[in-house]
């Protein structure tokens, strides 16, 4: 065995306060970064149920009315589908509407969907099923098995009557996007289109290609072949990915990332001067040991290894405490979401946390290697320490 390895086993680092430290440290790191690939993962999942990762509108697209239709079987369609990191291409159909229910109204946004991708079962087959957002639920006291009346703009005023089969948890709660999710048949007959017309074409891309870059070069690609195999009897569309529709979103998502960043820097900078100060009160309290030492034929660098032995030990220790407590609070605030927040400054009811391994692990290497080079300053001490006048001393 190393004899720097096996005399550090036998000194003791009273580093209890940096031990503690570097706990609180990893906690709040560890904690940091799971809400903000929380945050990310839970908006942009909500973006994509909302509007799909690329939209495919036409130039003359009128939430307001029903002259707008595209074909949900357009030439173009299949060799969209081709371009890799396409998951699927969803025909859809959007219909701006005003709700009333008893003295309340209140504006929506229905979203017809083919019936595989609807976010509820209806088990009796209710004629003009739909589900609503709590936020609306709340806002005007619809409940499930209600009956909502629903009024549409256009050349004429007309009314529906849907029924409530179910309220659903959105993501993007916000009083001037309430989303009700519909059967896209039931809206074509609203609309009096034919079963190949809809709104629009929502593009969804896999779980890898959600980032924005790739998504910006997706969105190229689509655009390219709409323009190369848009027949002439078709309608122009238009892709737009949702990064160019929700840029104050991302924006925001950027920011947080920022302050994640300096989040981490921080708390590696605090835990690593606490081991700073706890390493230079060890050496303080061992010069005569680093003295013993040097007389026995050890060198500065020897002597050095025998304490950042030591204090590796208490980080990685410290570290091990810190990242179990954030994992434990990662699990719990995702099994229950105890902490809530406001929907509309956070777009989220609650604090979402997703645990990703891999980043986490980053952030604990790249952490221990700073702390261990910051460890490096005092180990300079140790070539001041002149044998003869520790022997003397003592």
């Amino acid at each position: 065995m190393d004899a720097s390895l096996f005399i550090s086993r036998r000194l003791r680092f009273k580093g209890k306060i940096a031990m503690t430290s570097i706990a609180v440290s990893f906690l709040v790191m560890i904690i940091a970064v799971s809400v903000s690939s929380g945050f990310r993962h839970a908006i942009r999942e909500g973006i994509s149920s909302v509007s799909g990762d690329i939209q495919l509108l036409p130039l003359n697209m009128n939430l307001l009315d029903d002259a707008s239709p595209v074909e949900s079987d357009a030439s173009y369609l299949p060799f969209v589908k081709e371009i890799d990191g396409v998951e699927e291409v969803i025909p859809v159909i959007y219909r701006a509407g005003i709700v009333r229910h008893d003295e309340e109204i209140h504006g929506i946004l229905l979203k017809g969907l083919p019936a595989d991708h609807l976010p509820f079962s209806n088990p009796d087959s209710a004629a003009l099923a739909v589900s609503i957002p709590r936020r609306l639920s709340e806002i005007i006291g619809l409940r499930e098995g209600d009956r909502m009346l629903t009024y549409f703009i256009g050349e004429k005023v007309r009314a529906r009557q849907f029924n409530v089969v179910s309220v659903y948890e959105s993501m993007l709660e916000t009083d001037d996007r309430l989303v009700v999710y519909a059967d896209l048949a039931d809206l074509q007959r609203l609309n009096g289109w034919d079963s190949n017309q809809v709104s629009a074409m929502e593009v969804m891309l896999d779980k890898d290609s959600r980032n924005e870059e790739k998504m910006a070069d997706i969105t190229s690609e689509v655009g390219a072949a709409l323009y190369a195999y848009t027949a002439e009897d078709e309608t122009t569309v238009l892709a737009t990915s949702c990064v160019s529709r929700y840029p104050q979103i991302f924006d925001w998502l950027n920011l947080m990332d920022f302050n994640v960043f300096f989040i981490l820097v921080l708390m590696t900078i605090v835990a690593g001067f606490n081991m700073i100060s706890g390493l230079l009160i060890m050496l303080f309290e061992n010069i005569s040991t680093i003295g013993l030492l040097k007389t026995l034929g050890m060198t500065d660098r020897s002597v050095a290894k025998v304490f950042l032995s030591s204090s590796a030990v208490l980080a990685i220790k410290g570290m091990a405490i810190g990242n179990a407590l954030a994992i434990i609070f990662c699990v719990v605030q995702s099994s229950t979401h105890i902490l809530k927040l406001d929907p509309v400054n956070y777009f989220v009811s609650y604090v979402p946390v997703h645990l990703d391994l891999g980043l986490i692990l980053t952030a604990d290497v790249v952490s221990f290697a700073a702390i261990m080079i910051l460890l490096l300053i005092p180990c300079v001490f140790i070539s001041k320490v002149d044998p003869a006048e520790t022997v003397r001393v003592r």
